[in-house]
């Protein structure tokens, strides 16, 4: 039937937005929307967490909304009770810039000497009575069975 749409395929139209997301425990998610599964698992990037609490002192009850940086995050489907859109996506003419740059190599360990060439072993093929030897691999068992 031309025009139906699956949740899927709606949802498929929302990657890389600012979605929106109320869980169960009433907090609230705002994230970029990366990826979702079929359990309604949510994937989002540079969430933020709101939640509004309430303190009562001396009779007078006062409502605070407390922020909170998480970062990327996947959200179990089974805690999803709404989502809204907050922005759309990026526009297909821009590009998507990739923070820092090429990085630089630096040697990992105790302060040891990285040598010059492949390390002993690599690239030089199997060292000699280990590995894969005349009739080896061809079903034939080695000597000794």
């Amino acid at each position: 039937m031309p025009g139906s749409q699956g949740k899927s395929s709606k949802l498929l139209l929302l990657i890389d937005s600012r979605l929106r997301v109320t869980i169960s425990d009433r907090r609230v998610l705002v994230g970029t929307f990366l990826a979702f599964d079929k359990f309604m698992n949510l994937v989002l990037s540079d969430t933020e967490e709101f939640r509004v609490t309430t303190n009562t002192t001396n009779g007078t009850t006062t409502e605070a909304t407390q922020r909170r940086a998480l970062g990327l995050i996947i959200l179990r489907g089974e805690n999803v009770v709404s989502i809204t859109v907050e922005g759309p996506p990026p526009s297909k003419g821009t590009a998507k810039v990739t923070p820092g740059g090429p990085g630089a190599v630096r040697a990992m360990g105790r302060g040891a000497a990285v040598p010059a060439g492949a390390p002993m072993g690599l690239g030089q093929g199997p060292v000699a009575g280990i590995g894969g030897g005349v009739g080896m691999g061809r079903g034939m068992p080695p000597s000794g069975y």
